[in-house]
Order: structure tokens, then C-alpha cells, then sequence
């Protein structure tokens, strides 16, 4: 029986746990087309590498006819998923709850500068009641 290229790439993706949009951002095609890819049989092996590399996966398992694990051992040195970006779900909250936390610190300190200066202006010694 012929191996489908695209099906056992798939099922790799899936396994892993990665979400068909982010990878197809991560490889700079859209979605509809990565669910083509995943439909050929003979998916070419330069496709296969760079989803083996956006994931993180060594395909010379399961292609040892197209790979040796050399065209994978960039893996190990880099966090080449998504231009930098998350590779999962626990990491991209922390990422966006990090930016949220900094842009409500920087609010509030803008808010701060706001109140300091209505009363430095005002010559109160201390702040309103509707500041509290």
C-alpha cells in the first residue's frame, strides 16, 4: 500500500495538538490551502519539511525516503513557529495577559499623572472623592 503524503502529515499536525489556522500562518498560505496539501497523496517533501519545522516534528520517521534527521536538526535552536509567536494555547494567553497587564499598568499610571495634575493645578492637598 502507497503512503498519502498529505494524510500522515496531517495526522502528525493533529497529534501534536496544532491548530490548522496558526500553521497556515506560520507557513504564509492560507488555511483552504493547507487542507489542500493535507489532501495529496504525493505531497511535495519541501512542503513536508516546513511544516516539520513550524511544528517542530522530525519527518525522517515517517519519510525516511525523503529525509535524513540532519534536515531536521535546526529544531533544536531556534523558536521558528509562527514568527516567534506562541506555539500553544497556555502560551498565547500568557502572551496576550502579559500585554494586557502592561496596558492596564500604563493606563492607570496615565490615569495617575491625570489626578496629580488637576490637583497640583487645583492646589488641593489631597484627592477628590470622585478619584477614590
Amino acid at each position: 500500500m502507497e503512503k498519502h503524503n498529505g494524510q500522515i502529515t496531517e495526522y502528525i499536525v493533529r497529534k501534536n495538538g496544532y491548530n490548522i489556522s496558526d500553521l497556515a500562518r506560520a507557513l504564509q498560505i492560507n488555511r483552504r490551502s493547507c487542507y489542500n496539501w493535507f489532501q495529496q497523496k504525493n505531497l511535495p517533501p519541501p512542503n513536508i519539511r516546513k511544516i516539520g519545522l513550524v511544528i517542530r516534528h522530525d519527518f525522517s520517521k515517517e519519510f525516511p525516503e525523503y529525509f535524513v534527521p540532519a534536515d531536521f536538526a535546526i529544531l533544536g535552536q531556534s523558536d521558528l513557529f509562527i514568527n516567534n509567536n506562541c506555539c500553544n494555547g497556555a502560551d498565547r494567553i500568557n502572551n496576550w495577559q502579559k500585554k494586557y497587564q502592561t496596558l492596564l499598568n500604563d493606563f492607570n499610571s496615565y490615569l495617575r499623572s491625570i489626578e496629580f495634575n488637576e490637583l497640583a493645578d487645583e492646589g488641593a492637598d489631597k484627592p477628590r472623592d470622585e478619584f477614590k
